[in-house]
């Protein structure tokens, strides 16, 4: 099982009445029907906020246009449409996959017209038919562990206690998910981590922070996090924050 879905790198929902500035922070499997029953805004999972979803789901439709590409994508559960936004228009840049096939997003929920729909910041196609049934017991999985944790008070110790918190939770689930990387990779993940900018770090500053690295080797390790659903592009395809 791929250990980069289903784990507990998230936030504590602030109490009810309570504004919240947190945003939440790693990556939810989770099926159509649970984006779409989730409040307005969040990706939500037994008080714990998620900042994308992973989704396994079936390419229904595609619509493109000068600006997107819209996926209708359907799994067990529901249905729900998907946008991909193009760069200045470069129809080009669109991942190559076909009607009735499945695929693998990641993305944040938005509503539009009352309905949710996913931004899409990375949409690979499933070769492999196990990807599928993989992603269905992810599914479970982090659902069974976040109602656990809730059960035994793991959201209100994380809201009262600095020692045993949510937060120290986090951070060894997340230096779990990340140690299989190569000492390369793991010093541009922590360069990205660490940076606290609203648009995430930029190539350039990547670039300049490791010199020794060449461009072409800085492309392939952002590419492979990306793919692995530890980072994703913000602004633009050359600024990048950390899913944990």
């Amino acid at each position: 099982m791929n250990d980069s879905f289903g784990d507990f790198n998230a936030t504590q929902t602030a109490p009810s009445g309570a504004a919240s500035s947190q945003k939440g922070e790693g990556i939810a499997p989770l099926v159509v029907k649970q984006i779409v029953d989730a409040p307005e805004g969040n990706i939500e999972m037994f008080g714990m906020q998620y900042a994308m979803a992973c989704v396994v789901a079936i390419v229904r439709n595609i619509e493109t246009s000068s600006t997107k590409i819209t996926y209708a994508l359907e799994d067990h559960s529901g249905r729900i449409d998907a946008h991909y936004w193009l760069e200045e228009g470069d129809a080009l840049k669109a991942p190559e996959v076909m009607i009735n096939n499945y695929v693998k997003v990641y993305g944040t929920t938005r509503s539009q017209g009352g309905s949710k729909t996913l931004m899409i910041f990375k949409l690979l196609p499933v070769l492999d038919p196990n990807e599928v049934c993989t992603h269905l017991l992810e599914v479970l999985n982090a659902r069974y562990r976040a109602e656990d944790y809730q059960s035994k008070g793991g959201a209100g110790a994380g809201a009262s206690s600095g020692s045993g918190s949510i937060a120290d939770f986090t951070a060894s689930q997340s230096s779990a998910i990340v140690s299989g990387l190569e000492p390369k990779q793991q010093a541009v993940f922590q360069a990205i981590k660490i940076n606290v900018s609203e648009e995430g770090i930029s190539r350039k500053e990547l670039k300049a922070k490791f010199s020794h690295i060449s461009d072409s080797e800085l492309t392939n390790i952002l590419d492979f996090m990306i793919s692995e659903g530890h980072i994703y592009s913000s602004i633009d395809a050359d600024h990048f924050i950390c899913t944990m």
